[in-house]
């Protein structure tokens, strides 16, 4: 289950930074997540849950947002979503499209005392 290294690393950077702000408690953490990564929220928020026990983020919540895939049309400029395997231009159906959307995994905030 790769999610358990990605949480590792999200846990890891918060506790981090919460320490760097001196703060004794982490009581929300936001991140955003591309469809695109493959990692499942529930599998994400279970990898949380045993790694944040026994640090200053036990008990805090993780707030996750799903972006969809999101590709621009190298041929006609147009932008559009699509699924993991359909990357096809819906207005001119060219293949030749750049992903826009739907990679990320980034820590937007947090919550601290």
């Amino acid at each position: 289950m790769h999610e358990m290294g990605i949480c590792d690393g999200i846990v890891s950077a918060a506790v981090e930074a919460a320490n760097d702000a001196k703060a004794s408690r982490i009581n929300s953490i936001d991140v955003t997540i591309g469809v695109l990564t493959e990692i499942q929220e529930e599998a994400l928020q279970f990898a949380f849950g045993v790694l944040s026990k026994d640090t200053i983020a036990e008990g805090s919540t993780l707030a996750v947002t799903m972006l969809p895939a999101k590709s621009v049309c190298g041929e006609c400029s147009a932008e559009f979503g699509h699924g993991r395997f359909d990357a096809k231009c819906p207005e001119c159906g060219s293949f030749v499209c750049t992903l826009v959307q739907g990679r990320e995994l980034r820590i937007d905030s947090m919550d601290i005392d």
